[in-house]
């Protein structure tokens, strides 16, 4: 998981020429020489040309996103992915490569999938189709596909669904690490200490014995080294409570985890670039990015319980955002004032997550919410509400909103 919110295509990677635990040596390469070669030793050079395609991207995305889980890294390994298949992709050392895989790598070597909505490059597995078989893309069914005249984002499709898309263009530059390079103890502020409290409660949610942090600030205060040092006692880390670098990667390597970023079949990461720490008093006439989140965290409820009005989302804080405040307020048993204050937000927000996180689960079977019409409502509308979700939060993010007190991903 990089401090950064978008993937970038690394100029060098390592890799392991073995199993993980295997004395092996590691070879670094650029990224492009090793896409070339796996594809070199994966699929075949006289296959059509939007299966050669369709296979280089998923070549590229699986090997990304071990770059940007940390995959090995995090479990203390140093190199980021290794040479054979029963953990990774295909790499044979000084290997010849076929010149049309080669011009097509170099075309879109800074290509990449993922799911709609999502930060991580997808986990793309393949198998060859024949002599083993997998949930992911078949590469002998790719060929298959592309002789019937699927593109290779139709291939892609058909193994991944419907709801992935490729991005172009992706930013280049040199390797780095999550890590910021110093420790995180009492004081420290800045963006790093928002990833770790974020890291933390979505951790807890999987271990309920760590502390949540609320507000999520970029002050690494006494609540923040109190949940750091139960999350240390827990995984047999020193019970300090500074964020050094063994306890930053095995944060990274839970966070991981929990949300199956390195799976196909990922919970996800978003593009939430917006806050949920409190702003202050929000009001009748009360405007900006900060509405815009309340009104979308009120809109999204209001999908599943039928006390509550939907209402738009305009960041105008108006007798329609009052009134719906007003009804939250009623149902919740707080004082009725149509007024939001850090009780009334972090309610709402609360709720709010616990909702948002079961349908980036699985949106089809959502189990249903406290004093929420859920029975009722269709597949096809939980999915809408899904999307509806997703697509905020993608234009939250075009937005470019800058006065937030943070900035960080759920």
């Amino acid at each position: 998981m990089a401090v950064s919110v978008v993937p970038y295509i690394p100029e060098t990677i390592t890799v392991h020429l073995g199993a993980p635990d295997e004395e092996a040596e590691n070879v670094t390469v650029s990224f492009p020489e090793y896409v070339k070669n796996v594809a070199s030793s994966e699929i075949y050079p006289t296959w059509e040309p939007e299966a050669i395609r369709a296979n280089i991207l998923a070549i590229i995305s699986f090997a990304l996103n071990r770059v940007y889980t940390e995959f090995y890294p995090s479990r203390g390994y140093d190199f980021q992915i290794t040479s054979t298949t029963a953990y990774d992709q295909k790499f044979i050392k000084d290997r010849n490569i076929f010149e049309n895989i080669s011009q097509e790598v170099d075309e879109i070597f800074n290509q990449y999938i993922r799911r709609k909505g999502f930060v991580e490059p997808l986990s793309a597995k393949f198998c060859n189709g024949t002599t083993s078989t997998c949930d992911g893309l078949s590469q002998w069914g790719s060929q298959a596909l592309a002789q019937q005249g699927y593109t290779a984002e139709e291939i892609l499709k058909y193994y991944y669904g419907p709801c992935i898309e490729i991005v172009e263009d992706a930013p280049i530059r040199s390797l780095g690490q999550s890590y910021p390079g110093y420790p995180l103890r009492l004081g420290s502020t800045g963006p790093d200490v928002v990833t770790v409290k974020t890291m933390l409660n979505r951790i807890a949610e999987n271990y309920p014995a760590i502390p949540k942090i609320f507000p999520v600030t970029r002050t690494y205060d006494e609540q923040t080294e109190a949940a750091i040092k139960k999350f240390q006692s827990i995984f047999n880390l020193i019970p300090d409570g500074i964020v050094g670098k063994a306890t930053w990667y095995k944060l990274v390597y839970l966070y991981v985890g929990v949300n199956q970023l390195a799976e196909l079949v990922s919970l996800g990461q978003q593009f939430e670039q917006f806050s949920f720490q409190y702003p202050g008093i929000l009001r009748q006439g009360s405007r900006g990015s900060d509405v815009r989140v309340l009104q979308y965290m009120l809109a999204l409820l209001a999908e599943f319980d039928s006390s509550l009005t939907p209402i738009n989302i305009d960041g105008i804080y108006g007798r329609d955002t009052a009134r719906a405040v007003s009804e939250y307020q009623r149902s919740m048993g707080l004082q009725v004032d149509g007024i939001v204050g850090p009780q009334t937000w972090y309610s709402i927000y609360n709720r709010y997550a616990g909702l948002e996180r079961e349908l980036r689960s699985d949106p089809n079977q959502f189990p249903g919410f406290p004093d929420a019409a859920v029975g009722a409502m269709s597949q096809s509308n939980r999915s809408r509400s899904y999307s509806h979700m997703s697509q905020f939060a993608g234009r939250m993010m075009q937005l470019g909103d800058t006065d937030h007190k943070g900035v960080y991903m759920v």
